[in-house]
């Protein structure tokens, strides 16, 4: 199987689906991961995350960046985080995350997918320090609302990664890359229920019981206006970024519309037929089939290098 080299560029700390992001891809044989980077926030702590979960993964052989450390966002993590730092890790951790990302891509002989499951100033630097990364490198985000919105609302909202960094996105998405992206129309259905959520609680895998204790601790300090009201301790909140790593390898399970995005000043994504075109997943084939693949995947556990 040739495999498919990804950075991962995540807000992990925060919401918890960037933990069952991170686990699902390190369960992807479909991919080369040559990096992780932190992005917004504290992204020290976040790194700290990002390298625990890789250490139980036995995957210390990919190095982490630091991000951009911009606005102070709640630390909804530092329970299961403990007294593990950085200097914890046994692999490699670059203080220019940024600049790790640049040099990957640039020394790739293939094109590499950019998987953002956060807001985007690292990539919108990133593309001011070189903007030739364009030419060897695929953007595939969880970013926008386009006829949809949270909880499946009937008509599209201002979606945080987007908002957050209004001008970083616009940066991103007139960027001249090749984008893919799943906004809340298709990811802000997702989430794990059922049979397969007590097969999760149930796990002796490493890092699914890592998972799952990031996830019921995050569900004790988090309030309502995160979760939609959901019980936490029958499912998982939504997994959104779940789909954009999916994206980076495959479009099963989704329809897919290629259609021109515009990012507002506001931070709203508007379809126009002017502006660069973007390949956005817009429709479930089958969400449940993607619900229980995520679920085995996790339960098979990471793959060994």
């Amino acid at each position: 199987m040739i495999k498919i080299p990804v950075i991962l560029d995540t807000d992990i700390g925060l919401d918890v689906d960037d933990v069952w992001a991170l686990a699902f891809l390190l369960c992807c044989p479909e991919v080369d991961i040559r990096l992780i980077v932190t992005d917004t926030g504290d992204t020290t702590y976040s790194a700290a995350i990002v390298c625990k979960l890789l250490d139980l993964a036995g995957r210390s052989d990919i190095p982490v960046g630091i991000g951009i450390p911009l606005t102070t966002t709640a630390k909804t993590h530092l329970a299961w985080l403990g007294d593990y730092t950085v200097s914890d890790y046994t692999g490699e951790v670059i203080q220019d995350g940024v600049g790790a990302m640049i040099n990957e891509i640039n020394a790739s002989p293939e094109v590499v997918k950019i998987i953002s499951i956060g807001p985007v100033p690292n990539l919108a630097h990133a593309l001011q320090r070189d903007p030739t990364i364009v030419n060897n490198s695929h953007f595939v985000g969880m970013h926008g609302s386009l006829k949809s919105g949270y909880l499946g609302a009937p008509k599209p909202h201002r979606e945080y990664n987007v908002f957050a960094y209004a001008q970083a996105a616009q940066r991103v998405f007139e960027g001249d890359w090749s984008k893919t992206i799943t906004p809340l129309d298709t990811c802000g259905l997702v989430s794990i229920q059922g049979e397969n959520f007590i097969a999760l609680t149930q796990s002796s895998q490493p890092l699914v019981k890592a998972v799952m204790d990031n996830h019921f601790e995050w569900a004790k300090v988090v309030d309502e206006k995160m979760t939609g009201k959901i019980d936490l301790q029958s499912q998982s909140s939504t997994l959104y970024d779940t789909v954009a790593v999916h994206l980076a390898f495959s479009e099963a399970y989704l329809s897919m519309q290629d259609l021109g995005v515009h990012v507002t000043d506001s931070g709203r994504t508007l379809i126009d037929s002017k502006a660069k075109q973007v390949r956005c997943a817009m429709l479930w084939q089958d969400k449940t089939a993607f619900e229980d693949y995520v679920t085995q995947r996790l339960l098979t556990g990471p793959v060994k290098i």
